[in-house]
């Protein structure tokens, strides 16, 4: 199995080489790490795990142009050359195909054990100071504003609203990343989540004050 572990973070960090910040290897390994930290607390096949965390993001929708179709094939092709069990292949697909959150106003086709703390420690990796760090990189990649007062968050959107959104980065924590914490799937992720949700609150309350010129 380690050798296993070896080879996909090696293909991972061959696909990512030249990744926005926020989507790159470094995002996988701490959602690998993130991942495993989760996985200490839950009965789970660490397999499906481990594999699930690292390729969860190899080809992101939001760089192919919406496809989602993507990542889940080029890890389907990865991990049948590998030679890894159907089973487990279809597992990881399946996580690959549900981790998103995608405006958050949909219903995962599918559910896990092994899901839930992927998608927990993907989620993480969306809070708090690295949260904060990611979100600005990408909104900077994007060419968004850092704020627009007459820009109201939409908590209404389907899954394709929230993924042609061109909304401010101040709007996106309002649209997604405030939001998480209370849609986290196991104790642990639930804990970390609540702490980094705070150090967000901060952030904000800073951000407004000087914003106004009251701080």
């Amino acid at each position: 199995m380690t050798n296993l572990i070896d080879i996909t973070i090696a293909f991972v960090k061959a696909q990512l080489a030249h990744a926005e910040g926020g989507h790159d290897w470094f995002h996988i390994e701490r959602v690998y790490n993130n991942a495993m930290l989760i996985a200490k607390g839950e009965e789970c096949d660490l397999l499906v795990v481990q594999l699930g965390a690292l390729l969860h993001d190899i080809a992101d929708s939001k760089f192919h142009d919406g496809d989602e179709t993507v990542g889940p094939t080029l890890a389907w092709r990865f991990l049948s050359a590998q030679g890894v069990a159907e089973e487990t292949i279809i597992h990881v697909v399946n996580i690959i195909e549900n981790i998103s959150f995608k405006g958050g106003n949909f219903e995962k086709k599918f559910d896990s054990v092994e899901l839930n703390i992927v998608q927990d420690a993907d989620r993480l990796d969306a809070l708090g100071a690295i949260g904060i760090a990611r979100a600005f990189n990408y909104g900077g990649f994007k060419n968004r504003a850092l704020y627009d007062p007459a820009i109201a968050p939409n908590l209404s959107m389907d899954k394709e609203e929230y993924k042609k959104s061109t909304a401010p980065t101040i709007t996106h924590f309002y649209e997604k990343l405030m939001l998480l914490k209370d849609r986290m799937n196991t104790p642990t992720g639930k804990k970390i989540a609540e702490s980094r949700h705070n150090y967000m609150e901060g952030f904000l309350e800073q951000f407004f004050g000087e914003w106004k010129g009251e701080k």
